[in-house]
């Protein structure tokens, strides 16, 4: 459970899950770790930082009797916290994923932390502000526009313990991504974005116990979990959100084309393209995280299993925009070459589909590990090619996420 505290409650034991400040205005260059060294505590209390979050799932908690922790900052505390911090200068130019993971990552904590702030908002009774909502959705874009496959590749990165929050985050890079395929304009991508942000705010309303649940639903209580479009649908009404897109994804993002879907049962064209959209982004994200009571699918994997879905679940036009807006072969996936090596997709070509940047660091024939090397597969004189997707399930490289992203802390 994630927690706000003050830096005076700090404790040995405790796992930082996140500095509450400007970007970078702490002394470490981490953001999750245990604290198991009282120097650590001191360099944070002489720091700008006044809060942080802790994890108590994974360290301890404040001791009993200690001053009352704010479980989750409120929206207002965090809206006043990142707008009123410097903000970077707007930047749009395209990079290379490898430049853009740090500053996906920066924007990928911060967004968790502001939806877990509007979460629990909700669940106190309180109106949505959606200014917070804004602010992210432009940096997201931007992260987006710089380069699509780094956002999203990491946003896919969550425990179970984030995912409710954290899948938001990653529905929102996603919609944006596939608004930028499908040619729509600046304004109807950046309400496509705040829709996968807010879709799944209804679940803040779900019994705990129900939404966490680590093993299999029982029939009331997944009739429980699917009232959530409604509920969210209800407070953001309710909280002034005049957005009829928003709107329209948040109640119907769970339906389905053959009409089996839910809350209202609608089928083929009654279901708007915006809801569509949400529909994709929303199974694609759902199947490759982790949840807990299942790990996530292989990015290709996934790619594979929607694709036999589009037969009644989702739209097959919108779908194929998807995957374009992906790659067959998404960023993370491990793959096979002709050559009896193995790689990791790190990027994606802009000329073809089949032919992505991989790293190529294991050989099949010797069994052993090979050192690194990047291969562009669409590069001219290239006689690489891709025969195969591999199961990572199979082969427990534990350093795969290290591979693609760069990021050590990644596999932890």
């Amino acid at each position: 459970m994630l927690k706000r505290i003050n830096v005076q409650q700090l404790t040995l034991g405790m796992h930082i899950d996140g500095f509450c400040g400007p970007w970078m205005d702490h002394p470490f260059w981490r953001n999750h770790f245990v604290l198991t060294d009282p120097n650590d505590i001191d360099r944070v209390l002489a720091s700008a930082i006044r809060d942080v979050w802790i994890d108590t799932s994974k360290g301890l908690d404040v001791p009993p009797g200690a001053e009352t922790v704010r479980q989750a900052a409120t929206i207002q505390a965090v809206v006043q916290e990142i707008l009123q911090a410097d903000a970077p200068t707007r930047d749009t130019s395209p990079t290379s994923a490898a430049d853009e993971y740090a500053r996906a990552a920066e924007i990928c904590a911060k967004s968790k932390h502001a939806v877990m702030a509007m979460f629990q908002e909700a669940r106190m009774g309180n109106a949505i502000d959606t200014e917070l909502a804004h602010a992210l959705v432009h940096e997201v874009s931007d992260s987006v526009i710089r380069n699509p496959g780094a956002m999203i590749s990491l946003a896919r990165l969550k425990n179970a313990d984030d995912y409710t929050y954290m899948h938001s985050v990653a529905v929102c890079a996603l919609m944006i991504a596939l608004s930028r395929q499908l040619k729509l304009d600046e304004e109807l991508t950046r309400s496509m974005g705040l829709a996968g942000l807010l879709h799944d705010l209804g679940k803040a309303m779900m019994p705990m116990e129900v939404l966490n649940k680590p093993g299999k639903l029982t029939d009331a209580e997944f009739q429980i979990i699917k009232s959530h479009p409604v509920q969210g649908h209800r407070m953001l009404a309710e909280s002034g959100v005049v957005n009829d897109i928003v709107l329209d994804v948040v109640l119907h993002h769970h339906e389905k084309t053959d009409g089996t879907g839910y809350p209202n049962r609608q089928k083929g064209q009654d279901i708007s393209l915006f809801a569509k959209m949400g529909a994709i982004c929303d199974v694609y994200d759902a199947i490759t995280s982790n949840r807990p009571y299942k790990r996530g699918w292989d990015p290709a994997e996934s790619l594979k299993k929607m694709a036999e879905w589009t037969h009644g679940h989702l739209d097959p036009q919108i779908f194929q925009a998807f995957v374009k807006s992906l790659g067959i072969y998404p960023t993370g996936s491990l793959v096979r070459l002709a050559s009896g090596r193995l790689g990791v997709v790190i990027e994606q070509s802009p000329s073809s589909l089949l032919k992505p940047v991989v790293k190529v660091f294991f050989s099949t024939k010797s069994d052993v590990r090979i050192p690194p090397e990047v291969l562009d597969l669409s590069a001219s004189g290239c006689k690489e090619k891709i025969t195969g997707r591999e199961d990572p399930e199979f082969w427990r490289f534990k350093d795969l996420n290290e591979l693609w992203s760069g990021m050590a802390q990644l596999n932890g």
